[in-house]
């Protein structure tokens, strides 16, 4: 899956979070307080992008994210509802913070599998589900202009469940994922970003990946 840049220019002023906060934020999450910081006027420029409230807005962050506001992508989306942690419809920077750390090179693996996992469970039922893995298999194709058969992708679904589904129940509980995970790392290569570790306002560019690839030849990786 091709890559997401979200480029983010200098601002003549900066208007620097107060401490207090960063230090919070820095205690919480696998960033520096420093990092923080720089994080902030990455925020502010994108969450002045459209409204300047702010918040960032969906269209916004599919702005920034694809370079389309009115991009209708399913994992574009689904990264937006995972950041707005609170369902409100727009992303602080508290929440902003905390999404991204996940992806941090030092952030914990539990986290990153969890997050992961939180990607492919859609419908937010505590599972991952056939129709799920379609729908982000065809997203995933529909983003590289890549095309399958049918019966290919029902394949790639096929072998997923095989591998994942030990209590072949029709389903992957976390549990369930965690296994998968720890026999297929792959599956979370693009959930660290290695941008994120020791960047600073020289480096106001960062890049975030899909969590996972299509294998045509075996399951999803």
């Amino acid at each position: 899956m091709n890559s997401f840049m979200c480029c983010f220019g200098e601002r003549k002023t900066i208007c620097r979070p107060r401490y207090e906060k960063s230090a919070i934020l820095a205690s919480e999450t696998a960033f520096t307080v420093n990092e923080v910081e720089a994080l902030y006027d990455m925020f502010k420029k994108l969450s002045s992008s459209i409204f300047d409230d702010g918040s960032i807005h969906k269209e916004e962050f599919l702005l920034a994210l694809c370079g389309n506001r009115n991009n209708q992508n399913l994992f574009a989306n689904r990264m937006f509802q995972l950041f707005d942690s609170n369902h409100d419809g727009v992303i602080e920077f508290s929440e902003f913070v905390l999404a991204l750390s996940v992806f941090h090179p030092d952030a914990p693996q539990s986290e990153k599998v969890a997050f992961a996992f939180q990607i492919y469970d859609i419908r937010q039922t505590g599972f991952i589900e056939h129709g799920e893995v379609k729908e982000m298999i065809w997203a995933l194709l529909d983003e590289s202009d890549s095309i399958l058969p049918d019966d290919t992708v029902e394949a790639i679904i096929y072998k997923t469940f095989e591998a994942a589904d030990s209590k072949r129940d029709g389903k992957i509980d976390l549990e369930e994922w965690k296994e998968f995970v720890a026999h297929n790392p792959s599956l979370i290569k693009n959930m660290t970003v290695p941008y994120l570790k020791d960047f600073t306002r020289a480096l106001p560019s960062f890049v975030l990946r899909s969590d996972t690839e299509v294998d045509t030849n075996n399951s999803i990786c």
